[in-house]
């Protein structure tokens, strides 16, 4: 009865795990995609500690409530610029998990191997799953957590320094170690042989031996990567951790916990495709080349940039019939959606044509400026993706740049040595004007200087973005 019960409830909450994720692909449906992946992760919950195996009640409640305590208080504080690290971070503790599991899935199954044929025929749980399996079926399971530990591993420290690089902790530039892939490539060799020596003995050595080998491909890997990749690297970490779900789920025998890592595996690695392709970038490049590769010196930069003040900005507006706003990560620093979609309801009754162009790859979240621009009630029909709305750049009468750099670089297309030749990008200087809104001349987060802010119809809008457009807001 209890097996039966909890078969049926992680079926409906695979059901409802599947239609969260179709749901979260469209702005409309998203906010029911959320309840049902929270209803589904309840029922999941609820049903284990049911289930076969059930025990431990007073610390399973204490680990739950603790849990729930401190996420209640993290979503509270953490703002949403800081949500690329967070989310980072909460790709850490699964990895983390799957290592921690995968280990007392060894200590388990030596306990268990050790006991006369009689004494495991008393036992339950997880424990009485391993004492009916076959000597075939034990390898079987040394396989699976061996492949747990090692995913989980590299999960762990790659999303750490994600999250370092993200947050501002860790340096955005790529960084290698003398040797670079060498390194790498021996820590995989070396990780292959333990596998041998564990399926052969049996023994912890090796299986500790290619934690600390995983642990470090995991740093390794992320720190040769650059700033501006991040956004497919916290992609691929939500993958990652998938992937160790799903093969921690094999060594438990659990089945929803396989079917929801293979979910979060399969589109994190397909998101990650995507955005590669949005980039122009192959996944191989970005996971073992990192960002910045360029194959000469770049092209020299011509003219000046040429500073506009609010009420010219503001005179430009009331002129123009068509206006496409670009954000960017520095939109969300400064917190200025509000303020956007303030403009936007000021700026639309007046018969102007206002919408979003939104980048794959804006911000350093998929998603990232959608978000925000939800947030601020921006209606959803306006807000378009890069492919939807570059072709109508050269009839907009101005488009408004947020905080963005590389998105926007013409570079990408005027200069063959650049380090984002070939990307594609939202064509905004085809417009008649463009507005660019930043706080001063650096290159921005990726390090890489932007033609557009020299173009003769460009001008530079600097200041804080939210400060800048409030005052905008005040003459219009």
């Amino acid at each position: 009865m209890e097996l039966g019960f909890t078969i049926a409830a992680y079926v409906v909450a695979a059901v409802l795990f599947i239609l969260s994720l179709g749901g979260l692909s469209g702005q409309e449906s998203a906010k029911r995609a959320v309840w049902y992946g929270i209803v589904g992760m309840a029922l999941a919950v609820a049903a284990t500690l049911v289930g076969p195996g059930k025990g431990l009640w007073v610390l399973s409640l204490l680990m739950i409530a603790g849990g729930g305590m401190i996420g209640t208080y993290v979503a509270k504080k953490v703002q949403m610029t800081e949500m690329p690290q967070l989310v980072a971070a909460m790709h850490s503790l699964v990895g983390l998990a799957a290592v921690f599991v995968g280990v007392i899935a060894h200590i388990e199954l030596g306990r268990v191997l050790a006991m006369a044929p009689e004494a495991r025929e008393g036992l339950n749980g997880f424990a009485g799953l391993l004492a009916h399996k076959t000597p075939v079926e034990q390898n079987i399971l040394r396989v699976e957590l061996f492949l747990g530990i090692f995913i989980g591993a590299v999960t762990f420290t790659g999303s750490v320094i994600a999250y370092g690089k993200l947050a501002g902790k860790v340096t955005s530039q790529a960084v290698k170690l003398p040797g670079g892939h060498l390194l790498n490539a021996t820590a995989a060799g070396v990780s292959i042989l333990c596998l041998v020596w564990y399926f052969s003995t049996g023994s912890f050595l090796p299986l500790a031996i290619m934690t600390v080998a995983a642990l470090f491909i995991g740093y390794h890997l992320i720190m040769g990567i650059g700033g501006a990749d991040m956004p497919v690297v916290v992609s691929m970490l939500n993958s990652y951790s998938g992937w160790a779900a799903a093969a921690i789920g094999f060594s438990l025998g659990n089945d929803l916990l396989i079917v929801v890592g293979a979910l979060v595996g399969s589109s994190g690695a397909i998101l990650s495709y995507i955005m590669c392709k949005a980039m122009n970038r192959s996944f191989v490049s970005v996971i073992l080349g990192g960002f910045g590769g360029t194959t000469g010196p770049a092209m020299e930069i011509e003219g000046e940039q040429i500073a506009i003040d609010v009420d010219g900005v503001a005179t430009a507006l009331e002129d123009a019939d068509s206006i496409i706003i670009i954000p960017g990560y520095g939109m969300a620093v400064a917190q200025a959606q509000q303020s956007v979609s303030e403009l936007t309801k000021r700026l639309r009754p007046k018969g102007k044509n206002v919408r979003f162009a939104i980048h794959p790859v804006a911000g350093r979240l998929p998603g990232h400026m959608n978000v925000l621009l939800a947030e601020a009630k921006v209606p959803y029909d306006i807000v378009l993706e890069m492919d939807e709305i570059n072709e109508d750049f050269p009839e907009t009468d101005i488009a408004i740049v947020i905080g963005s750099n590389d998105i926007v670089n013409p570079a990408a297309q005027e200069d063959p040595n650049s380090p984002i030749a070939g990307m594609p990008v939202l064509e905004c200087w085809k417009a008649k004007q463009v507005f660019v809104s930043k706080r001063g001349q650096g290159t921005g987060y990726s390090g890489i200087e932007n033609p557009l802010f020299y173009k003769e119809n460009t001008r530079m809008f600097y200041g804080d973005a939210k400060k800048s457009l409030d005052e905008l807001l005040s003459k219009i």
